[in-house]
């Protein structure tokens, strides 16, 4: 039997539980960054081969000057319809619908590589919803923002997870993963 694609949540967020402040600031990030450091992230974007995120996520990353690898298709989940450009496409459909489709895609084509969740929060809550969700990466940033954009939120399905492996930085940053 081949294997499935998996659905990764790779994100950060403070020890309290955003990932962003109420003014969608991500600004508490860099209390972490390190020259030479990027906490696995360039090992994992190794791994997969399609990201997911939400729209106000997408916004956030292109506002600040950054882009996506061009070697990854990126479906970025939107109410509102938008021509695809370059390797980004603006996803309207049901997203359990989606993540259907490129694992079934995967099983045909025999592409081992996975999809990355880069959030929001949203994105993520909906996903949890429809039990989507294979591993996460989570990155605790050793702050406590008070408020903000919380990433998990009620109303979801329990979901019982087994710590893989935890690691603790210099800067205080802790990196669990689990998987279902």
């Amino acid at each position: 039997m081949t294997e499935c694609k998996k659905v990764i949540l790779y994100i950060a967020m403070s020890l309290d539980g955003y990932i962003a402040t109420k003014n969608d600031s991500i600004d508490f990030l860099s209390l972490v960054e390190q020259e030479g450091e990027d906490y696995g992230y360039n090992d994992f974007i190794k791994t997969i081969d399609t990201i997911i995120l939400g729209r106000k996520t997408y916004q956030k990353i292109s506002d600040m000057g950054a882009s996506y690898p061009l070697d990854k298709n990126v479906y970025v989940i939107t109410r509102t319809e938008k021509e695809t450009f370059k390797n980004v496409i603006f996803y309207t459909g049901n997203i359990k619908t989606l993540i259907e489709n490129l694992k079934r895609e995967n099983i045909e084509s025999k592409n081992k590589k996975n999809i990355f969740c880069d959030g929001g929060s949203e994105i993520v809550n909906e996903l949890l919803k429809e039990n989507l969700i294979d591993e996460f990466y989570i990155s605790i940033i050793p702050i406590f923002l008070g408020d903000g954009i919380s990433l998990f939120k009620n109303n979801r399905p329990p979901l019982n997870l087994k710590l893989i492996e935890s690691k603790s930085f210099e800067k205080g940053l802790v990196q669990l993963h689990y998987i279902k």
